[in-house]
Order: structure tokens, then C-alpha cells, then sequence
């Protein structure tokens, strides 16, 4: 049998502290209420695809957060998640899924984060129709991709190994326009291209 090796000084009494820490502390967030625990933790959602093929979820819960009826993804972390900039929980492959789904779009994350001093983070974002969409058609173009034998990579954030933070391009992706402009790298000479912006394509 292999050791078992902890990151960054946990143990296990360490971990089991500081799970008991985090569960004190949302009970008396009380901000999460899930009626009928039974049915709606850990639902298994199954839609028909084209053809014989199904898609298959679980999602974690569906309930109310601060009063407002939402999905909620339960996440374990070490490190806070970033909240900025404003959006970028949108972006989250999962909870794009999770809407797409359900046909829900308010989701949330609630994150239990594991540090010296326990905290529990409470992200909202809604997810729009035209994600959705583009999420159905993912899909249905990776079921061909599958069926073809083809297996290629899909780009996505995760957090927290989230490369979106840092990226140049994350304005392009939000639709912020702010954002591309603060990462845009004026070079000498550039002015002199601005009939660019006159041409009708």
C-alpha cells in the first residue's frame, strides 16, 4: 500500500477540522435552503439527444440562495475564487451545462474554501439563452466528433486553475469593451491606420 500524502501541512485531523469549521459556518450563513432534499440533491438529469445518444448530469442541487431560486454547485477549495472581472463565472463550462440542462438560468456556486481561517464564498451569475445554445451545439458537434473518431481538446476555465484571469483576451470573451482596451499595446505608427475602421466588410 501507497502512504497517503497531504499538500501544504494538512493531515487528516487537519482536514476533518476544518470541514467541521465550514459546515458550523453555513449553517449559520443560512443562506442556502433546498426543499425537499430528496429530490432535489443529486439529481441525475437525463435528455435525449439525436438519434440513440443521451446526455447525463448531476447536479448538485437546485434550491434558493439568499431567497432567490437557483442551481447550486458545491466546490472544495484551498484558494479563494477570483470574482473578478464581473462575468467571469458565466464562462464556467459546468455551470453553462448545468443551465442548459435544467433550462435554469440563475446558478450559483457556493464554495467552500480550506485556509488557516475557513470562509465560504456565495458566486451568482446567470446564464444566457445564447449560451445555451452554443452549449447544445457543442454537443451535438462533439457527439459527430465522437462517432467519427475524432477526439479534439475544448478550451474552458476551471477554477481555480483558471488561465482566463490572466488572459489578454478575457474582455473579448465578456463582452467587455473596457477590458480589451486596457489590454490593447499601442505601437508607434498604428494612428495611421484608422481608415481600417472605415471600410464597410
Amino acid at each position: 500500500d501507497q502512504k497517503l500524502e497531504y499538500s501544504h501541512g494538512d493531515s487528516w485531523d487537519r482536514m476533518l477540522e476544518q470541514g467541521i469549521q465550514l459546515l458550523d459556518r453555513f449553517c449559520q450563513d443560512d443562506r442556502v435552503r433546498i426543499r425537499q432534499p430528496r429530490r432535489n440533491l443529486q439529481i441525475k438529469i437525463v435528455r435525449p439527444l439525436s438519434g440513440q445518444n443521451e446526455f447525463v448530469a448531476y447536479i448538485d442541487a437546485i434550491g434558493r440562495l439568499d431567497e432567490r431560486h437557483c442551481l447550486l454547485e458545491w466546490k472544495t477549495t484551498s484558494a479563494r475564487y477570483p470574482t473578478e472581472p464581473d462575468g467571469l463565472l458565466a464562462l464556467d463550462p459546468q455551470l453553462v451545462c448545468y443551465s442548459w440542462i435544467t433550462g435554469v438560468s440563475d446558478v450559483a456556486q457556493v464554495v467552500f474554501v480550506r485556509k488557516r481561517l475557513v470562509e465560504i464564498q456565495y458566486l451568482r451569475t446567470t446564464i444566457t439563452d445564447k449560451q445555451r445554445h452554443e452549449f447544445a451545439q457543442l454537443v451535438e458537434s462533439t457527439i459527430r466528433q465522437i462517432e467519427g473518431a475524432q477526439f479534439l481538446p475544448h478550451s474552458g476555465i476551471r477554477f481555480p486553475q483558471n488561465p482566463c484571469s490572466s488572459c489578454p483576451y478575457i474582455g473579448l470573451c465578456l463582452g467587455r469593451q473596457e477590458l480589451v482596451e486596457a489590454a490593447l499595446i499601442r505601437r508607434p505608427g498604428a494612428e495611421q491606420l484608422d481608415w481600417l475602421d472605415e471600410l464597410n466588410y
